[in-house]
């Protein structure tokens, strides 16, 4: 096997090489993402398949130990994507199994601008989402809201950290540490994101994180959970692979207590198939020790856009730093403010012409997508910014594939476009 590994690896290294193209500027289109990983995780996949072992084996829990000391968490527990992450986890905290879960019906504060998979598994797990405003510079959930928005049905609460920006969790875990809520924090677009130097996800009882194709680092699809309690560790492995206990700390005592059943198939409780497969965790030994590099690149793109547009802020808010935070900018958020001279559609429609690549802000304001109406939720307030947001702001691509070349094009496209707007 080694053999014929090493007789393809030179193969796969030139293609890598010679896969890379110049840039030219108004012929050449600047994506909303491009590939983060080379031939050190090809030949890592190829391995895995040549010594057919491809479903979750060693190098998955390489990488959930790699992961779990990159972000300062106990424990890390990898499966198949981000919105699996988020299902998992809250999957655990309503199991009965937990001795203080969370009861069906429940309610469980969310904000109103995220990705949808952070708000379906509040649904599946059998709770209601509470939808609640966010702020406009940040697009990160309000906690002042989080507060008005506690009764006595809530028994969590989900921030996002949008964006590659910390929210404010500090706030955030005072409220839930008052009202005695779980706290699960979705960083799936911030991974490496830090408040005070400590990494996102580690705040809560549990983190989630995705490394899908266009996120930070990439396992193709993928997701993880961290967390440094123990008894929700063994939980999230159980759920993870049917509810059995083959992972398990503990199971040997529990095949002692059942001998009549194989402990191979032994379940305790209910669980999905989330699992990941060998080729995504030898992905992920590898991406996570690039993962500082690409953020550092993301960072000194987003500093010189700020810069460059910053003479424009009385019709744009540009993305801002919290303070003693490490923002990771997933992409470069806009907002077009209201009353300016233009519309988002105009810079959208602009941008796409000129071969750069734009997206909303997630799914913009849940609370106005059509799948909500088959929801049951609850909305706090009249969610003003998160409206905003859904009809005056865009992203466009921010990764390691945009370099001083490519960014300075992207600024002189935006304000070619601004200066022209102001002119007429």
């Amino acid at each position: 096997m080694s053999q014929t590994l090493d007789r393809i690896k030179p193969y796969i290294r030139k293609h890598f090489q010679l896969n890379k193209s110049e840039f030219v500027p108004g012929k050449t289109r600047i994506p909303l993402t491009v590939p983060t990983y080379s031939s050190e995780e090809v030949e890592e996949a190829i391995d895995s398949l040549l010594s057919t072992w491809v479903t979750m084996g060693a190098k998955v829990k390489n990488f959930e130990e790699a992961f779990a000391q990159y972000n300062g968490s106990k424990h890390a527990v990898m499966v198949n994507s981000g919105s699996s992450a988020n299902l998992l986890a809250l999957s655990v905290l309503t199991n009965p199994i937990l001795h203080d879960h969370i009861a069906r019906g429940s309610e469980i504060i969310t904000p109103a601008v995220t990705w949808a998979t952070t708000v379906y598994p509040i649904a599946n797990v059998g709770c209601r989402p509470v939808l609640v405003d966010v702020d406009p510079r940040t697009f990160n959930i309000l906690p002042d809201e989080v507060e008005k928005a506690v009764t006595s049905k809530t028994q969590a609460v989900v921030p996002v950290h949008l964006l590659g920006g910390p929210c404010a969790i500090e706030e955030i875990t005072r409220v839930a540490e008052a009202h005695d809520l779980f706290l699960i924090e979705d960083a799936c677009e911030s991974t490496g994101a830090e408040i005070q130097g400590k990494k996102v996800g580690g705040f809560g009882d549990m983190g989630t994180f995705s490394f899908f194709i266009s996120h930070h680092i990439s396992t193709i699809e993928g997701g993880l959970v961290v967390t440094d309690d123990d008894q929700l560790y063994e939980h999230l492995k159980a759920m993870r692979a049917f509810g059995w206990v083959r992972d398990l700390k503990e199971k040997e005592s529990y095949s002692s207590a059942h001998k009549g059943i194989d402990p191979r198939f032994l379940f305790i409780t209910h669980g999905y198939n989330l699992r990941p497969t060998e080729i995504q965790g030898a992905f992920g030994i590898h991406q996570i020790r690039k993962l500082d590099g690409f953020i550092e690149q993301r960072r000194e793109n987003a500093a010189y856009w700020t810069k460059q547009l910053s003479a424009y802020e009385d019709q744009l808010i540009l993305p801002s730093e919290p303070e003693h935070a490490r923002h990771v900018y997933f992409g470069y958020p806009i907002t077009v403010k209201p009353g300016a001279a233009f519309s988002r559609e105009e810079l959208v429609n602009h941008l796409e012409e000129k071969l750069i690549e734009t997206r909303p802000i997630m799914a913009g304001n849940m609370a106005e997508q059509p799948a909500m109406k088959h929801i049951d939720h609850r909305t706090v307030g009249e969610l003003p910014n998160s409206k905003m947001i859904m009809r005056q702001s865009l992203f466009f691509g921010n990764h390691n594939g945009i370099g001083p070349i490519e960014r300075e094009y992207i600024t002189e496209t935006i304000i070619e476009f601004l200066e022209r707007a102001s002119k007429r």
